[in-house]
């Protein structure tokens, strides 16, 4: 059993207690929200481990929440947004706003928990300890989980630094993108080789100078990626 406090934001109070009653079961504490707004004020009051984060709703969707929660929190709350949409797109811009996960309806609530489960084990993973390390303008400081480019730092998803990093620890070394996937998200993503382009897309926006023609993170096609 574990004590993490999940936030759940949707307008469908019937999936809500359902939910909640299943996470419930599994070990965590639910937070309920039944608007974005509601959900904004609950996160700020409870800090929660984890938010699943609906994004059709009225007044103000997923998507304005998710966005004032990456604005507004120092420490990024990893989010799994929840969608009857599985478009590419929508899925791009989720990853662009620092969504940590995305599950399309209808789902099973045993597919959820164990995306949660996931999730909030790929943050709480410990990096190894070591001094900053520094290419070129990028420095990424492991004991406090950050990057900063030209001495500014970079807001980055918890998912996005365990990516960063785990390249960064092996420079020069062309890594595939399945052990990427294996490593970062963990077995249960298998196959899901679309999230790895996905979050190196994003990463690239954040640290490199162009992110067209990047110096930091480099493609190997048909292969994977490796850090300069």
């Amino acid at each position: 059993m574990n004590d993490s406090v999940i936030l759940l934001i949707d307008d469908d109070e019937t999936l809500l207690e359902l939910l909640a009653d299943h996470l419930q079961v599994a070990g965590y504490t639910p937070l309920l929200a039944h608007s974005g707004r509601e959900g904004l004020q609950r996160a700020a009051a409870e800090q929660p481990d984890l938010i699943v984060l609906d994004v059709m709703m009225p007044g103000m969707d997923g998507w304005e929440v998710c966005q004032k929660l990456r604005e507004d929190t120092a420490m990024p709350i990893p989010i799994i947004m929840l969608t009857a949409k599985g478009q590419e797109l929508d899925k791009l811009r989720g990853f662009r706003l620092g969504v940590d996960d995305y599950v399309t309806k209808p789902f099973s609530f045993a597919e959820l928990t164990a995306r949660i489960g996931a999730v909030l084990a790929r943050v709480q993973r410990d990096a190894p300890a070591g001094r900053p390390f520094t290419s070129g303008d990028l420095t990424i400081d492991f004991d406090q989980h950050r990057a900063a480019v030209n001495g500014q730092p970079v807001e980055l998803t918890p998912t996005e630094y365990r990516l960063l990093a785990l390249l960064a620890r092996h420079p020069h070394r062309t890594i595939p993108a399945e052990q990427l996937l294996a490593d970062v998200w963990g077995p249960e993503y298998a196959g899901e080789v679309k999230h790895v382009k996905h979050y190196i897309w994003s990463l690239r926006q954040k640290i490199e100078t162009d992110p067209g023609d990047p110096q930091h993170i480099l493609t190997e096609r048909g292969f994977g990626y490796r850090f300069e």
